[in-house]
């Protein structure tokens, strides 16, 4: 019996010039991300920063990445999922961290004793941090979060008049929990849901209801450390919003959260992920060929074409097919036919293309290539959903300075 082939690992470069290991890869430039970091830091004014890193650094590897935003000026790390915080202490990283988003009947335990900080959004939550908080002897670190808009999670506010709100509740609860000695409220906080439309009237109204949430919280004799509800999208537009710290996510890794407010060369970032492949095959057609499933492409005359060996399995969008293009010998020409588990087709035409040529699918644009924008607006979602998408077949590779000192902290995390 064959053995199972192990996921290839992340490679650190350094300054050493890239060799495509793999049929395909994603190059993230961790000096990009530090970068930009350092740029939303000057931004942000006397407000600290916290560099989210949830969904495996928006797809660019977790501990690299973080490590690069520390380094940039991070003084936080972000994640949805306490098993992330857990892997960035499993790392070595000691920077705080907070984990926001969990559901009933998980341990909190590990993250005690990690000194992982959470968020509460309902009283069970904080119930269950009392629980793992007395079965280890450790405060809780809590940030509580209020829905002051966005309707997802976050204890609601609603009239903030009222004296019962889900809100008031919450804070009650928890200041009950402060005077047992259990938990510490460090951070207070909410998210945007029209950030990235600055003069959006939900925008003013969330910035005057998570006031009148802090006021509430103070009132009940609460003393948080931090209060913050920037999103990247408003740490870009809306400086008024920073209180104590911001919280951007897609910029830290150089992409703009909508191109209404700007490119990422317009609001000084650098888009830090290129994705390559090798082309795999190269072959002559003539006119009338069909290509791929359903021969939704047909060659329009005698023409070559190039199968680059990445799929939907692996993150390419199958929406791509017959829309996204990629950058070939210096040309942009549009994936041919439908995008297949594991390949797509381009029809270049006559370029002199050869097996093992590099493709670039998008980078940061500053070679003629598509940007991860480009293809988010080819196949009809966000540039965000176009990063995150790469699978464990598609490996990261860290280019910069930067990588050198993270390959030497961080091994193979990706």
């Amino acid at each position: 019996m064959n053995a199972t082939p192990p996921t290839p690992e992340p490679q650190q470069t350094g300054e050493h010039p890239v060799v495509l290991r793999h049929p395909a890869e994603v190059r993230i430039d961790l000096d990009a991300i530090a970068a930009n970091v350092g740029e939303l830091r000057r931004r942000a004014g006397a407000a600290d920063l916290m560099a989210v890193v949830k969904a495996d650094a928006y797809g660019h590897g977790l501990v690299p990445s973080a490590r690069a935003a520390l380094a940039g000026g991070a003084g936080w790390l972000g994640v949805a999922q306490l098993q992330e915080a857990l892997a960035l202490r499993a790392a070595g990283i000691t920077a705080p961290v907070l984990s926001w988003l969990h559901a009933p009947g998980m341990d909190f335990a590990p993250a005690l004793t990690a000194g992982i900080d959470l968020a509460a959004s309902a009283p069970w939550t904080l119930d269950a941090v009392l629980e793992a908080a007395r079965a280890t002897g450790e405060t809780a670190r809590v940030h509580l979060k209020v829905d002051t808009g966005l309707g997802r999670n976050g204890a609601f506010l609603a009239d903030a008049g009222a004296r019962h709100t889900d809100w008031q509740i919450l804070v009650d609860h928890a200041r009950r929990l402060e005077a047992e000695g259990a938990v510490r409220v460090v951070g207070i906080f909410t998210h945007f849901a029209y950030a990235d439309a600055p003069g959006h009237p939900t925008v003013r109204h969330q910035q005057e209801a998570f006031a009148d949430a802090v006021a509430i919280a103070e009132r009940a004799g609460l003393t948080p450390e931090v209060r913050h509800m920037s999103n990247s999208a408003a740490t870009l537009t809306t400086p008024e919003s920073a209180w104590d710290l911001v919280r951007p996510g897609l910029s830290v890794y150089g992409l703009s959260p909508a191109p209404e407010i700007g490119t990422p060369e317009q609001l000084g970032l650098v888009p830090a992920m290129t994705a390559v492949a090798r082309a795999a095959v190269v072959k002559r057609v003539p006119g009338g060929q069909g290509v791929s499933y359903g021969h939704t492409y047909t060659t329009p005359g005698p023409t070559t074409l190039v199968d680059i060996p990445l799929g939907y399995a692996d993150g390419v969008p199958r929406h791509a097919s017959n829309r996204a293009s990629v950058l070939v010998e210096g040309e942009r020409r549009r994936i041919a036919g439908r995008v297949c588990m594991d390949q797509f087709v381009v029809d270049v035409g006559d370029l002199p293309v050869r097996a093992g040529d590099e493709v670039v699918l998008f980078g940061p644009g500053t070679a003629g290539e598509p940007t991860a924008q480009d293809w988010a607006e080819s196949v009809g979602t966000i540039n965000y959903e176009i990063v995150t998408r790469f699978g464990p077949r598609v490996p990261r590779v860290y280019v910069g300075s930067a990588a050198a000192s993270a390959a030497v902290q961080s091994g193979a995390e990706g």
